[in-house]
């Protein structure tokens, strides 16, 4: 009886863990032709799986009752070497089934892998970079980069150039497509389409150091004409970006240029190739570093000791920062918009 106790609580907690998850973070709920396309394969190989498992439970519970041990029964069943039958059917069954899952899996990968649109569709090309620990985003249309929220136009076809500065990441956004690696010197490609508005989770699968859990990134889909806005917005920042309006702002831009422009681009200015990513809309963003909490007290404690929140990245702390210096760069970053 325990053991049956045991077998009831552990499926109990599996369904209770099923039904974790986050909003647009899981591949069952498909927002895209890629998803919807990789749902239904996932589908039509569980109920593969299910047909099997029935028919064995079913010829298992057949078997139990029909030559269960009666009372006075002591001859011994007939012996049977082989059944030539049985032998094909139990081999073809399988084979069938196999080829069930191969042939539309073979099919679909071949579609994947081919990135060209249809015919008078729409196409953005996007180069995707995974760094230890972020993601860079950069518009080779638009001559624009952007670091941890990917903005696509909807009703597109978004395809990507895949590439890593460090180590092997893996690039994935559930509810939209299927994960490919980023590897340091290889270039992968992949496509993907959003049909709707939102905003899509997407995080690093291949462990890639001390904080790749910490890895997330958001793809905002937006309509086109928003897309085009935004595009233009960040290759041509407004006024307001470069010249800080109140004096707080201002001394946070001499700190910001002092101690950060080196390594964080902004509106064109500043940064390298091994630096963070480019902050330019910082202030549009909904999360620090890629998992807190947009708010000052986040990003004043980031800026202070981002080790402490994010081990094994590459931005040193700036914990020697008084108060009044603190409140003036937070203010600055903070106001780094390019859109009302």
């Amino acid at each position: 009886m325990r053991g049956v106790w045991r077998l009831l609580s552990f499926l109990a907690i599996m369904l209770f863990l099923a039904g974790c998850g986050q909003e647009n973070l899981s591949a069952l709920d498909p927002q895209g032709p890629v998803a919807d396309m990789q749902f239904d394969l996932l589908m039509l190989s569980l109920l593969v799986m299910v047909f099997v498992v029935l028919v064995v439970v079913v010829i298992f519970i057949y078997v139990l009752i029909k030559y269960r041990e009666r009372q006075g029964d002591t001859h011994i069943p007939k012996q049977v070497e082989g059944n030539h039958r049985l032998e094909i059917i139990w081999t073809t069954i399988p084979i069938l089934l196999l080829l069930i899952i191969a042939v539309p899996n073979v099919v679909l990968t071949f579609d994947l892998a081919d990135t060209e649109p249809e015919e008078d569709q729409d196409v953005l090309e996007v180069t995707v970079t995974g760094h230890q620990f972020w993601w860079e985003f950069e518009y080779p249309e638009y001559d624009i980069e952007a670091g941890q929220d990917l903005y696509i136009p909807t009703d597109t076809r978004v395809v990507f150039q895949l590439e890593a500065s460090d180590v092997i990441h893996s690039f994935w956004v559930p509810a939209l497509a299927g994960k490919q690696d980023t590897v340091p010197g290889i270039t992968n490609e992949m496509w993907l389409e959003a049909e709707d508005e939102g905003i899509y989770q997407g995080r690093c699968t291949e462990f890639c150091g001390e904080s790749h859990w910490l890895m997330d990134f958001n793809v905002i889909a937006v309509d086109p004409d928003t897309f085009e806005a935004w595009a233009d917005s960040m290759a041509n920042p407004p006024q307001e970006l470069t010249e800080p309006q109140s004096e707080v702002a201002a001394e946070g831009r001499a700190i910001y240029e002092e101690s950060c422009l080196s390594c964080h681009a902004t509106a064109g200015e500043g940064g390298n190739p091994q630096g963070g990513p480019d902050l330019t809309n910082f202030g549009e963003r909904s999360n620090i570093a890629g998992f807190l909490e947009f708010n000052e007290d986040n990003l004043e404690e980031w800026i202070r000791d981002p080790q402490k929140l994010k081990p094994g990245n590459s931005m040193p702390g700036f914990d020697h920062f008084d108060d009044d210096e603190m409140e003036a760069l937070v203010e600055y970053m903070m106001g780094l918009k390019v859109q009302d």
